[in-house]
């Protein structure tokens, strides 16, 4: 059975290699603090990114905020919309209409300047909102236990991981529920003690999300780490962690092996 497990992995390394360099659309993220450029990996996962790229494309996207921000972990928006003045004593945005949720496609891993979709402990839960991992996460990500690992369906490109730190290192407010790690600017303690109302100039909001390039083959250059944990055994095999590593290593071997012969016949 365990060996069985190995194949199955294999078999799906295999399938995410041959879709990797492929089109890749490109967006941006246009915040407060600056642009973040992103390609999106449409062919290793397709549903994923037609579901961003509906949010994007019909502009619900327009106006809203990050509106989390966990130190050495993510930032997340695509939420919640600025519409106003909002009082910080009952802090409150408006939600952003959402469609039918995506299925969870967890094949690529969750590390530093990705972006993947965030969701509730349903594993196939996902609609409107994101995150952009600020570490290699793929410990606490990845994991099928972990609401069946989170689908990573673009990387940060460019410039894009500055503005996105920049954003991390701003002060973070408890507004309470969602809000309870706000990243917010322009704001001090003299304007919470005096009640000052929250306004567009305080927060991290994004202008648009727009597609900048939709047809050229833009992802031949990036490497995205697949995700091997999400299937990897949790019981019944070795527990030696070394030691599942090396069968992985030799099947991953015996993988280029066969496709440097692939890439001879077809000379």
């Amino acid at each position: 059975m365990f060996f069985k497990s190995k194949l199955i992995v294999f078999a799906s390394t295999l399938c995410v290699l041959l879709s990797l360099n492929v089109q890749s659309t490109i967006v941006e993220i246009r915040t407060s603090l600056g642009i973040i450029e992103v390609n999106l990996f449409d062919n290793t996962t397709p549903e994923t990114v037609a579901n961003f790229l509906s949010y994007t494309n019909s502009g619900a996207y327009a106006d809203s905020v990050v509106h989390r921000s966990v130190s050495n972990f993510i930032v997340q928006g695509g939420g919640f919309q600025y519409t106003g003045p909002v009082a910080v004593t009952s802090f409150s945005l408006d939600s952003i209409s959402t469609g039918t949720p995506v299925a969870n496609d967890p094949k690529l891993s969750n590390m530093r300047g990705t972006i993947a979709m965030a969701k509730t402990s349903n594993p196939d839960s996902a609609t409107s909102q994101w995150f952009i991992n600020l570490s290699n996460n793929a410990n606490s990500l990845d994991v099928a236990t972990n609401a069946g690992g989170f689908t990573v369906f673009g990387h940060v490109v460019g410039d894009g991981m500055q503005v996105v730190d920049a954003i991390a290192a701003l002060t973070l407010l408890n507004g309470g529920g969602a809000f309870g790690e706000l990243p917010i600017r322009n704001y001090t303690q003299t304007d919470l003690d005096n009640e000052v109302p929250i306004t567009d100039d305080n927060l991290v909001v994004i202008s648009d999300i727009v597609v900048t390039d939709a047809s050229a083959d833009t992802a031949a250059n990036l490497n995205p780490t697949l995700n091997t944990l999400v299937n990897a055994p949790t019981g019944g095999g070795s527990s030696d962690s070394s030691g599942g590593g090396g069968a992985m290593g030799w099947l991953l071997l015996l993988g280029l092996v066969m496709l440097q012969k692939i890439r001879l016949l077809k000379r």
